[in-house]
């Protein structure tokens, strides 16, 4: 028999290595795209399939010189920290006015909000490309970021309503007690206390618009296209060039991975908002 400290242990290793092989499964399939988009052609397309092989670089200068890696990267910045900056600015006064001065239509409000995300998205893909087509927005930066607003703001709103709520009000009285006016509030005394959930809610939305590849696909064709409708430039009617198209998805995912590495800690933080009271 098992003492109890044993016990622990043991419960300790299995939820541990139980942990690691989840963590496993999930990165296989960028473990494979990576040692792919170093293969030729024909050895990413061999049966069975390779683990030792003679790798190159072929791949990644043919994506660059066909496909302008740095000017589709440039587009995804933009349009990613754009949306985002824009969405913040619009999304901390409307979590503010619903966490500290609700009404009673407050939760109606919220709960509107996130059905619209519910939407399938091509389901209004018809009206939105016409309003973009009517007002020069298609492949155009601009089209994207006011795109990419709107579909993050019901998400930035609820994450920052959720942190706002956590906030002491006491803090608030105290303010406004000494002649504080809404938007000292919001900028002396809310925005220096909810720095944290806030990095970690815009960190979230650039991921998203980073990823994001309806919209990119249908919205833009070479001026504006960002780095999700570069990789879908490589599945053609001729078929799917697997190396190549590894090598364009591993530039494109590069940077959000390594971005989002260095930032887990905000990007837990903001994903487990309200889990723990």
């Amino acid at each position: 028999m098992m003492t109890l400290n044993q016990q622990r242990k043991f419960k300790t290793f299995v939820t541990g290595a139980f942990a690691w092989l989840i963590a496993l499964l999930l990165f296989f399939p960028i473990f494979w795209m990576f040692i792919t988009s170093f293969k030729t052609e024909l050895q990413a397309i061999s049966v069975p399939p390779s683990l030792f092989f003679e790798p190159t670089l072929d791949n990644f200068g043919i994506v660059q010189e066909r496909s302008d890696y740095l000017k589709h990267a440039f587009n995804s910045v933009i349009t990613s920290f754009g949306s985002t900056l824009i969405a913040l600015i619009i999304g901390v006064p409307a979590a503010y006015a619903m966490a500290f001065n609700p009404t009673k239509k407050t939760k109606d409000i919220l709960l509107w909000m996130l059905s619209t995300k519910m939407l399938p998205a091509v389901g209004v893909l018809v009206p939105i490309y016409i309003l973009s087509r009517d007002y020069g927005l298609l492949d155009s930066r601009t089209g994207l970021v006011i795109i990419f607003t709107l579909m993050n703001l019901p998400i930035i709103i609820w994450m920052l309503f959720s942190y706002f709520k956590d906030l002491p009000k006491e803090i608030l009285e105290a303010a406004r007690m000494d002649g504080a006016s809404p938007w000292d509030e919001i900028v002396k005394v809310v925005l220096p206390l909810s720095i944290g959930g806030i990095s970690s809610t815009a960190l979230l939305s650039i991921i998203l618009c980073w990823n994001e590849a309806f919209w990119s696909l249908n919205l833009t064709a070479s001026e504006a296209a960002p780095l999700t409708a570069m990789i879908a430039s490589y599945s053609s009617p001729e078929g799917l060039f697997w190396a190549k198209l590894s090598a364009a998805s591993t530039l494109a995912c590069a940077p959000i991975v390594i971005f989002g590495w260095f930032c887990q800690k905000q990007l837990v933080q903001g994903l487990t908002f309200g889990a723990v009271k």
